[in-house]
């Protein structure tokens, strides 16, 4: 049964969930309301869907026929390992797969390998020179390399490729026409997807987000029909959120979420938890509706540890105060004179 919610805006509460007949009555004596339910992108206004005497929208694009390479390649992959994990992708003969610079784990002998501008999408999918320009300049400035790598299989019969992450934790597939066609991820989480994918640029509009929400003003914007496969540090949970549940996460564990979700950040109460809490000052937020993925590991926190570990980070250690802890690091090599 479909579901609907409703807000109002400038009001704080928000009306839901509906049924589609008392959805109908809501929406007649509230022209003013913005609407969701399940499979739509966002909020949009009563007046505007279908359902509730709205115009009519554009008749959807029809699937694209054999040839068109509007879309992204339809690849075979598995995840293997657990803590220290890397997706294999079998590719049929003529399909591709883009990856980041350096991701690359192994391949079969047919995969031909070729470092291209921009992000690889399909001719005809990006236009000339300058949008391939433009798509190169997305990619650094959230992070990623100028150029991609596109694997393509130019031999017969099935053939292999295989990427693995920098650090560990957990690579997630993702296809993208499950949700909305359209993902907000964390900066370098973009491991590697089918061809035809994009990868572009989310800037958070909100400034106290940006200087506070822990991945900055900009992210990753993964946008198309295919595969991506993204990374994330540690182990992961998906949390779905309702139209108006919100919850609140460390700044650096949002790794990415659908288009429909709010994000924001909120000052952490209380002045001790503030300061002596070990949490920061600021806390994300996360307001559906819409999927969330949080990773238990974020890398700035995994690299902060080894820093602090580390005789030049001024680290020591642990348990090994003793002197055959001492004569153990002289043997190796650690005590320098």
């Amino acid at each position: 049964m479909t579901q609907w919610y409703f807000h109002i805006p400038g009001q704080a509460d928000r009306v839901g969930p509906l049924d589609d007949e008392a959805a109908r009555r809501f929406a007649q004596g509230s022209r003013q309301a913005l609407a969701w339910r399940e499979g739509m992108q966002g909020w949009q206004a009563v007046t505007e869907v279908t359902e509730f005497g709205g115009q009519s929208s554009p008749p959807p694009m029809p699937p694209p026929v054999a040839g068109n390479r509007n879309q992204a390649d339809d690849i075979d992959f598995r995840i293997i390992g657990h803590e220290m994990q890397f997706v294999e992708i079998e590719l049929d003969p003529g399909e591709s797969a883009i990856a980041e610079a350096g991701a690359l784990m192994f391949k079969d002998s047919s995969v031909q390998m070729d470092t291209v501008f921009g992000d690889g999408r399909h001719e005809g999918q990006g236009g000339g020179f300058m949008d391939k320009l433009m798509s190169a300049g997305k990619r650094v400035i959230t992070g990623e390399s100028l150029f991609a790598t596109l694997f393509t299989h130019t031999g017969n019969g099935k053939a292999k490729v295989a990427f693995a992450a920098p650090y560990p934790g957990t690579v997630l597939p993702m296809k993208l026409d499950q949700h909305g066609g359209k993902l907000i991820c964390q900066k370098d989480s973009f491991l590697a997807g089918a061809r035809g994918v994009q990868v572009g640029v989310h800037l958070q509009r909100k400034v106290m987000t940006g200087l506070f929400g822990g991945e900055g003003f900009i992210m990753q914007k993964l946008e198309g029909d295919g595969w991506v496969f993204v990374h994330a540090g540690g182990c992961v949970v998906e949390r779905e959120l309702v139209a108006g549940e919100r919850i609140d996460v460390d700044t650096g564990c949002v790794v990415a979420y659908h288009a429909s979700v709010d994000m924001d950040v909120r000052r952490v109460a209380g002045l001790k938890s503030m300061f002596f809490g070990g949490e920061g000052v600021f806390l994300a937020t996360l307001t559906g509706p819409g999927k969330v993925w949080l990773q238990s590991l974020p890398f700035s926190r995994l690299a902060g540890r080894m820093y602090a570990a580390a005789p030049q980070g001024g680290g020591q250690n642990r348990g090994e105060g003793s002197v055959l802890g001492g004569l153990g690091r002289l043997l190796d090599g650690d005590n320098k004179f």
